[in-house]
């Protein structure tokens, strides 16, 4: 049985830094398309990052430079760096799993599995 377990949120002053780590229980992780998606309250699931099996990184406009997602096939682990945040980047964040040999997706719909989240909220 899949399972994706986030850690690493909390409450950071604007200006820092925080990682966020994705645990993947299940097999053919290393095939997996992985990505991070975010959702601030009263708005829309949007994403974040997201990592191909070949392990080719994208980014959200907003994070580009600031954010960066990488994978460690032998632990089944994702991990998102996360630096000089904003106000903006309040939000639960949430780890997500492709089907085997999947690509890499920006819209949700692209993902089979999710974590149950992590808030990360930062403050002025």
């Amino acid at each position: 049985q899949v399972q994706l377990v986030e850690s690493g949120g909390g409450l950071v002053q604007a200006g820092g830094s925080l990682s966020l780590s994705c645990a993947y229980s299940g097999r053919t992780f290393s095939r997996l398309a992985m990505g991070w998606f975010r959702q601030a309250p009263g708005k829309e699931r949007e994403f974040v990052a997201a990592i191909a099996w070949v392990s080719t990184t994208y980014y959200a406009d907003s994070v580009e430079g600031r954010f960066t997602i990488s994978r460690d096939n032998d632990k089944n682990t994702v991990e998102l760096q996360m630096k000089s945040l904003s106000l903006e980047d309040t939000a639960v964040y949430y780890c997500a799993a492709s089907a085997p040999w999947g690509m890499p997706s920006t819209t949700s719909s692209g993902y089979n599995f999710w974590g149950q989240g992590t808030q990360v909220t930062v403050s002025s």
